[in-house]
């Protein structure tokens, strides 16, 4: 490698960049800053020649999606206790594993970090982080658009003492800021007393959790400190925490802005260049066309959420009816090279409903609310223009959400969670899968109302013994919810159609059943996924998605041989198939 040629062809780029954001700044000295903080030994750079060369994904990715505290054991840290679940209970079945945010923190369950560089004393130290970054591949938060009023940056801040006077946006509460697209209901402006005077903070999602202010360079630079910091802790995957609001800029709705885009194209940049396999997942929980932006042209998110599908799939399961679902599957774009989905269907927050915009009428979003709520579950709001509020969240434990339809409860809902994890598995993307769906936790009604917010009822904490000895028993419904989801991991991850790249095409189905095909990049396998999201019976006629003649096709799930590719297949209710011409792993 030419090291001069490499780290030339670096700083041309990051100036590009920089000039981009920072026009009034020597844009070519911060770039020189940045590959010295990155790279402080030079052989971790590689050159533009090598990028393509690095293995990105394959269908063997499966994440999963926690808390550091979630699972706990007396006298152990939950860390330790965390790896110890991973190790004895998920194997390598599940290879990577978000940790949402561990750092010390003083409010929203770790999103309003108090300190960047350490570890929450309460769950562990950087040593159970490495552990677990030594068998797993571990995404972490860069929490990036807010930090903690409890923080030194932000004490500075208050005493007007350098570097985190100048840390944090600031505006004047007459100023143009009716267009300010919010997630949050309260006021967009927190006022503060400093030793310079009364300043209003920039306070998207709370009071505790003041807005940083990237027309300040220096904030980009420590934010590359904490990036390098992460990178030599483990941490492989980079979830880029509320980004869309990362640059505001009074007048404007101060989401989605140039230099947001620009600065994670920088950040793409500089792991792209980084010997270590590194990714970048926007977290930009929006309607989906503006969600779609955030792969640039190639050249920024390596992973955006597929932010549409867990709404789109529930309503799809409560109401039986596939189309809103399918049009989404038609309407994506095949991710590029080097760029792909993370589905979902929950996480830590509540189901978003902002990426239904455009894509749900309102009756039908209206339909859905009303029977998410009577399954006991719960929804946040948001403030729209002109300060209306409108729903911004349905808050509720996953597998309580498939305990009926708008009908009410019914027998089925162990089958259509199932349909939902087969369908999501299926898609173009890498899955991932919340650890309390995984677990089929239920509401949780007392942390609710032990910390007054919504989404504490899909975040409760869960002792390693008591979880143990139901996945031990397999008359639980913990028990036969996560054997039955792993089995489908593991079949899933011998399936070269199901690479996250591989095509895929929405087949055109009767209604009540979803499908896709997807076929592998060498084109050798074919792979029809079909669900039944209705509680009837359906009946699949095969002539109708062309099963090639010639060849042998099974369904991967149950083994069943498929004899007559020109006959009808029975689809009990909530069942999923996945119709394969390579035959199922007989192990």
């Amino acid at each position: 490698m030419n090291d001069r040629a490499t780290i030339d062809h670096l700083l041309q780029r990051l100036t590009a960049h920089l000039g981009a954001v920072y026009p009034d700044h020597d844009c070519e000295a911060l770039a020189k800053r940045i590959v010295e903080l990155f790279w402080p030994d030079k052989s971790k750079m590689i050159p533009r020649s090598e990028i393509a060369d690095k293995h990105l994904w394959d269908e063997s990715d499966v994440a999963m999606i926690t808390y550091g505290g979630t699972i706990r054991s007396d006298d152990e840290r939950p860390l330790r206790t965390l790896h110890r679940f991973l190790k004895q209970h998920i194997g390598q079945t599940i290879g990577a594993v978000h940790i949402l945010p561990f750092f010390p923190y003083s409010c929203d369950d770790g999103f309003g970090v108090i300190d960047y560089l350490a570890v929450d004393e309460e769950l562990g130290d950087w040593s159970d982080i490495e552990a677990i970054a030594g068998d797993y591949r571990l995404m972490g938060d860069l929490v990036i658009n807010h930090g903690s009023s409890k923080s030194v940056w932000f004490q500075q801040f208050l005493s007007d003492e350098a570097p985190g006077k100048d840390y944090y946006y600031t505006a004047d509460p007459a100023a143009d800021l009716g267009q300010v697209v919010r997630p949050r209901a309260h006021p967009l402006l927190t006022p503060f007393r400093t030793a310079s005077g009364d300043r209003h903070v920039w306070s998207t999602f709370s009071r505790d959790q003041l807005d940083f202010d990237f027309t300040n360079p220096e904030l980009l630079i420590e934010f590359v400190k904490i990036i390098a910091a992460y990178i030599d802790h483990g941490v492989r995957i980079f979830r880029l925490d509320a980004v869309a609001f990362l640059w505001k800029k009074i007048g404007t709705p101060s989401i989605n802005l140039d230099e947001t885009h620009e600065i994670i194209r920088l950040l793409r940049t500089l792991m792209d260049h980084h010997a270590e396999t590194l990714i970048i997942i926007t977290e930009t929980n929006i309607p989906n066309h503006e969600n779609l932006t955030y792969f640039g042209n190639q050249n920024e998110a390596h992973v955006i959420y597929n932010f549409s599908l867990p709404p789109l799939l529930v309503h799809a399961l409560l109401t039986g009816n596939a189309l809103y679902l399918k049009r989404l599957t038609r309407s994506n774009p095949p991710a590029l090279t080097g760029c792909t989905y993370l589905n979902f269907t929950a996480s830590h927050d509540g189901i978003g409903l902002r990426p239904t915009e455009g894509a749900l009428p309102q009756g039908e979003v209206d339909q859905m609310l009303a029977t998410i709520q009577g399954f006991g579950g719960r929804v946040s709001m948001r403030r729209g223009p002109g300060g209306t509020e409108k729903p911004y969240e349905m808050n509720i434990s996953f597998f309580e959400a498939m305990q009926g339809t708008l009908d009410g409860p019914d027998e089925y809902q162990i089958d259509r969670f199932m349909a939902a994890m087969g369908i999501m598995l299926a898609l173009e993307g890498i899955p991932a899968i919340y650890i309390h769906s995984l677990l089929a936790t239920p509401n949780s009604y007392e942390d609710v109302n032990l910390t007054g917010h919504n989404r504490s009822i899909n975040r409760s904490q869960l002792d390693y013994d008591m979880i143990s000895a139901k996945l031990a028993d397999p008359e639980t419904v913990e028990a036969q919810v996560f054997s039955r989801f792993l089995s489908l991991v593991e079949i899933r991850k011998q399936q070269p159609a199901f690479h996250p790249n591989a095509v895929q095409f929405t087949l055109a189905l009767p209604e009540g059943l979803f499908g896709i095909w997807r076929q592998s990049r060498e084109r050798t396998q074919s792979i029809f996924a079909i669900s039944n999201v209705t509680n009837d019976e359906k009946t699949l006629s095969l002539a109708d998605i062309n099963l090639i003649a010639g060849d042998r096709w099974w369904d991967l799930i149950s083994g069943h041989i498929i004899t007559d590719i020109e006959g009808d297949f029975s689809l009990s209710p909530y069942r999923t198939v996945w119709f394969s011409n390579v035959a199922p792993d007989p192990a």
